[in-house]
């Protein structure tokens, strides 16, 4: 029986970081934060949409009180868009935060690294 070498496997696997990929900009309305993001190449966007699902981007905010994301996808832009709830801990008005609109959160996502 062959023994799989993980460390040939973890050699095998290139990540980028969405930066590298990609540029962001994050809104808010109350406690709802969006970021839309788009590929700076054409053909990076099918990579993209692959790697950042739902599931992912919650996962990635849940620290924060996440309670869904919805991702809207825009195909001829090569873009997507995320609405991310519950994630401003109170919004504008009602969040101890430095950054009750949110905007810095981009760079959260603009973090992730991308499996190529």
């Amino acid at each position: 029986m062959l023994q799989t070498d993980t460390s040939l496997q973890a050699r095998a696997t290139k990540t980028t970081p969405l930066h590298q990929l990609a540029h962001a900009r994050a809104g808010d309305k109350g406690d709802r934060l969006n970021i839309a993001l788009f590929a700076y190449q054409p053909e990076d966007y099918d990579l993209l949409v692959s790697e950042l699902d739902e599931a992912r981007v919650l996962a990635l905010f849940q620290h924060r009180g996440a309670s869904r994301v919805r991702r809207y996808l825009l195909p001829h832009l090569g873009g997507m868009n995320f609405v991310i709830d519950d994630v401003l801990q109170g919004g504008v008005n009602g969040a101890l935060n430095l950054d009750g609109h949110g905007k810095t959160l981009s760079f959260l996502l603009l973090g992730v690294n991308i499996r190529r």
